[in-house]
């Protein structure tokens, strides 16, 4: 099967469909064993310092995997993605753009996504039944996202990497699947580390100790990651080392699809992220009440206009927020690891 390449989650169902293999350059870019060096190499051909790190992985990183079609998202992702797609033409790429309208508009959405079937040779009937052929997969995801906020079998870190692969199945669907299968009956015999009773979200238990009554450790700090996933390494790690774990991924959740439409078109309205910010905050608050949050890590890509959201997400969201910034991948910088140590010991002491 013939790979084609796309710049953010687009509606997968119809390259599957078309017989074609999906390619999230995002996780081509990311998921290398140099990807600092990419970004290096492409500001060495001159991408100016303050284009976004992504951006500048995923244009060598389509060429070095030998992709030359490309599903590019012109509305409803990055604002460079329009240059990014000129630069690829000119090295003679095959580039199909695709746009998620600002206001959701069902009509205008369906239209783009019926553009895509003709561009990649499908039809509507054969992309529908893949759509209903991924309701089991996505349950399955779904099972990793409860079992990482109602019982900490899950952690962080490995709800992330789930999810966020859920944009393109690793390039193989079926594969995927057994490799989650696999995981899940793993996770399933882990001892839970934060059941969703009183007991782990109210005040420590008494304990008998030689010395006398004691009180246990309190549960760890539990954090909503909002926003673009990280381009740092070791991010999750650093957050668990410091007392917390995240048990909210957003945009992440978003990718993989969980909400249950039944109905392909209307899957792709309610996925947030391409959208307005009210949309992504309401679905926020929702999993703040609904996963008893402490706290959010709002994480922004540096040299991106979403930045500018932090003004509306802070004035929106009733509880603490810290905001951080990355640039290229690489373990967590030391200002930041020391941020996001005080302000987990600061959740920790209101709790």
């Amino acid at each position: 099967m013939g790979k084609i390449g796309f710049t953010t989650t687009v509606p997968v169902e119809v390259i599957l469909a078309a017989g074609l293999t999906p390619a999230d350059l995002n996780n081509i870019f990311i998921t290398r064993d140099d990807p600092g060096d990419v970004v290096d190499r492409a500001e060495a051909l001159g991408f100016p310092r303050t284009t976004c790190g992504w951006i500048k992985g995923i244009y060598l990183c389509a060429k070095e995997a030998g992709i030359n079609k490309i599903v590019s998202v012109t509305q409803g992702d990055c604002s460079n993605t329009h240059a990014l797609m000129e630069l690829w033409q000119a090295d003679g790429m095959n580039i199909m753009p695709f746009a998620y309208p600002y206001d959701r508009d069902r009509d205008l959405l369906k239209l783009q996504v019926r553009k895509l079937m003709d561009a990649l040779g499908t039809s509507e009937e054969k992309t529908k039944k893949v759509f209903r052929g991924l309701v089991p997969l996505r349950k399955k995801l779904k099972r990793v996202d409860d079992m990482t906020w109602k019982d900490g079998r899950v952690t962080g870190a490995e709800n992330h990497l789930w999810l966020v692969s859920a944009s393109d199945f690793d390039g193989d669907r079926e594969n995927f699947e057994a490799r989650l299968d696999r995981f899940l009956a793993e996770a399933e015999k882990r001892e839970s580390r934060s059941p969703m009773g009183r007991d782990a979200l109210g005040a420590p238990k008494e304990s008998g100790s030689p010395r006398g009554r004691t009180l246990r450790k309190p549960p760890s700090v539990r954090l909503g990651y909002i926003g673009v996933p990280p381009i740092f390494s070791d991010l999750y790690e650093t957050v668990e080392r410091a007392g917390a774990r995240v048990v909210f991924n957003e945009v992440q959740r978003q990718f993989s699809m969980l909400h249950d439409t039944g109905d392909l078109y209307e899957q792709y309205a309610r996925y947030t992220y391409p959208y307005d910010v009210f949309g992504r905050i309401r679905d926020i608050a929702r999993q703040i009440k609904l996963r008893r949050i402490d706290g959010i890590i709002h994480y922004c890509q540096s040299f991106c206009f979403r930045a500018i959201e932090d003004l509306i997400i802070r004035r929106e969201l009733k509880l603490p927020v810290l905001t951080i910034e990355g640039d290229r991948p690489g373990p967590v910088d030391a200002r930041t690891r020391i941020r996001l140590e005080g302000f987990v010991e600061m959740l920790g002491d209101m709790k």
